[in-house]
């Protein structure tokens, strides 16, 4: 009875992580075709997400503790990856913005 539950769990563990998978690699498509940056820093923050839930799926499938302690080192990275590069492309977006205005200021 115990073994079909496990085969089971297994099965659906596996599914589960295909489905990821695909779903990850279309976020890097996203992430790389655009078409504006922020499609891209929303594209590769749930892409840290997926790779999150992937982690801890692996952690029930293989019954190892030390993955739920990578998933949340690896959720803290991710947060802080997103972080910087939004504020990055804010930095770029205002430095953008400071010199459309000032080639209007020469012009008119």
């Amino acid at each position: 009875m115990m073994a079909g539950y496990e085969n089971a769990l297994n099965v659906i563990y596996v599914a589960a992580l295909i489905v990821l998978a695909v779903m990850l690699l279309l976020c890097l498509m996203r992430a790389v075709r655009g078409p504006r940056v922020a499609d891209r820093i929303v594209a590769v923050n749930m892409m840290g997400t997926m790779v999150m839930v992937m982690i801890a799926i692996l952690a029930l499938m293989m019954e190892e503790g030390y993955l739920v302690d990578i998933c949340i080192i690896y959720a803290m990275i991710s947060f802080l990856s997103v972080v910087v590069l939004t504020k990055v492309y804010m930095g770029v977006y205002r430095e953008h913005k400071r010199k459309e205005e000032l080639e209007k200021e020469r012009k008119g």
